[in-house]
């Protein structure tokens, strides 16, 4: 009785010991888990843009009833890299998990919250996040003038009218 008594805590101690050195959980068990600090696996099946740049890395087919995501906000990217490269890759992913539109979530915000042997490559320098992977980064353009052409191509002054003041100003 005494010897499976100290089994039984063993082997208690050995899974708590396991799961407090980087033990990952699924990523279909990670909304039990919102508020730790862990580590979610899973395969990406898809990374997905949305608006205003934001990246998602997608865990299920459709992501409207996946349990987890990963969320990459525009202004990490240049220190996280180029996460399309993670579509297809099974990944570990560390942080803290948060539930946002009750689905659980970790923000990557580092390289070294992707676990594993995973590094990823810097986005392309001209890559802009805000046009959707449209590759310019702009030019500068000299002003226009402020003369107007006339139909025989001779300049016409353009004017500005200065809107009058009525009454007194704020004090």
């Amino acid at each position: 009785m005494r010897i499976g008594l100290v089994f039984r805590v063993l082997l208690v101690a050995a899974l708590l010991d396991g799961r407090a050195s980087g033990g990952c959980i699924h990523f279909r068990d990670a909304r039990d888990h919102v508020g730790d600090t862990g580590c979610v696996t899973g395969k990406v099946l898809r990374v997905e843009q949305g608006s205003g740049g934001v990246h998602f890395l997608d865990f299920c087919s459709d992501y409207r009833v996946c349990p987890f995501t990963v969320v990459v906000f525009p202004g990490d990217l240049k220190r996280v890299g180029d996460v399309r490269q993670l579509q297809g890759q099974d990944l570990e992913i560390h942080g803290k998990i948060k539930l946002y539109d009750d689905r659980a979530e970790i923000v990557l915000s580092e390289p070294r919250q992707i676990g594993g042997k995973v590094r990823l490559p810097p986005i392309p320098r001209d890559y802009d996040v805000e046009r959707r992977g449209s590759f310019s980064a702009g030019s500068y353009h000299k002003p226009k003038s402020s003369t107007r052409k006339t139909a025989r191509g001779h300049g016409a002054q353009a004017t500005i009218e200065q809107p009058e003041v009525y009454g007194p100003g704020p004090d």
